[in-house]
């Protein structure tokens, strides 16, 4: 399924199409979405157009994402920069990491909500995206309990891989959005007059 890049491809399409054009992916995209209709067809009335961003006229997710990676930038920042004594960042850090964590779960929710319609190569896109920041997610989680348990060392690199993974998952995210339309209105608004 894999097509060749062309000399016009930028590199961002080249990257996406490397990852994602293969069979195996559509197969388990497949066996997810239907998964999640199921899923979604049990939720009680209203939920599931609020976690499409009814109420506000646009997709939850773009907006919610902005907590988790926050969160997760600023712990690391905390955990890296020097400070005025050794460890005086730490609780900073963890309380960041913390929040940042707690919210990427109303996150995952709405991405996993918005990718249950996509087809083709975005349902492909979507699939990675989506895997690489749950593993991200769970990668946090483990860095959290690290941290309480006084293991702050391998903390910091649970935290900083999940970071990595998460600068990834938000490239393939701006694929979607920017390459294939995913949240985006297709309608043009009429002129003011």
């Amino acid at each position: 399924m894999f097509t060749l890049p062309t000399r016009n491809d930028p590199p961002s399409h080249v990257i996406e199409d490397a990852v994602s054009n293969h069979d195996t992916l559509e197969s388990v995209a497949d066996t997810l979405q239907t998964l999640l209709k199921g899923a979604e067809s049990m939720l009680p009335d209203g939920v599931l157009d609020f976690l499409h961003g009814e109420p506000v006229g646009h997709p939850l997710h773009p907006l919610l994402v902005h907590l988790p990676l926050g969160g997760w930038v600023i712990a690391a920042a905390l955990d890296h920069l020097p400070a005025k004594s050794p460890g005086a960042n730490d609780h900073a850090a963890d309380l960041a990491l913390t929040l940042g964590t707690l919210g990427a779960v109303g996150t995952i929710a709405t991405g996993w909500v918005d990718w249950s319609n996509t087809r083709g190569e975005a349902r492909r896109t979507g699939l990675i995206h989506g895997a690489l920041n749950e593993v991200g997610f769970f990668l946090n989680v483990g860095s959290i309990l690290a941290r309480r348990k006084g293991k702050r060392g391998l903390g910091k690199a649970l935290s900083g891989a999940a970071l990595g993974l998460a600068v990834a998952g938000g490239f393939l995210g701006g694929e979607l959005v920017y390459r294939h339309g995913l949240g985006v209105g297709k309608t043009l608004a009429h002129p003011q007059g």
